[in-house]
């Protein structure tokens, strides 16, 4: 059993432009966002600086509730300088952004027990810089939340 977790904070470093900028200022503010065109209103993950169903440059910034189902994943024993570090890195799917798919790690879970179309909620870890890196856990269960 080995307990899925997020690279050390230290070692993730991240670069914004216009196009990206939005996505980690929102992130900061333990918010997840995702562009959507201001004419077709397609979504668009990860940020690109035009439509890629109309090629506006028109974007509005859309925040979504953070809820997300496991479309693809891979489970990575070790990584290089963190012999115990196990990562699950995700693509997921973000059900509020019809089309978008946002790549990120699912953290605090059994690795084994991570599957396809396994229900989410995002999360914010820190990151060099004073950034938040968008996470995802799994998502509470009904049956567990009557807990004393």
């Amino acid at each position: 059993m080995a307990t899925a977790t997020a690279l050390p904070g230290e070692t993730v470093r991240i670069t914004t432009s216009p196009t990206t900028e939005p996505f980690w200022e929102a992130a900061k503010e333990r918010r997840l966002v995702a562009p959507k065109c201001a004419d077709c209103a397609t979504f668009r993950l990860p940020p690109t600086p035009y439509c890629p169903e109309c090629q506006s440059a028109r974007v509005d910034w859309t925040e979504l509730a953070g809820e997300a189902e496991v479309y693809s994943f891979a489970v990575v024993h070790g990584f290089p300088g963190l012999p115990d570090v196990t990562l699950v890195p995700v693509v997921v799917d973000l059900p509020d952004a019809p089309g978008a798919r946002l790549v990120s790690n699912v953290i605090d879970v059994d690795s084994s027990a991570v599957s396809i179309g396994m229900k989410l909620t995002v999360d914010f870890h820190p990151i060099t810089d004073g950034w938040l890196l968008p996470v995802f856990r799994p998502a509470s269960t009904e049956e567990g939340s009557n807990d004393e």
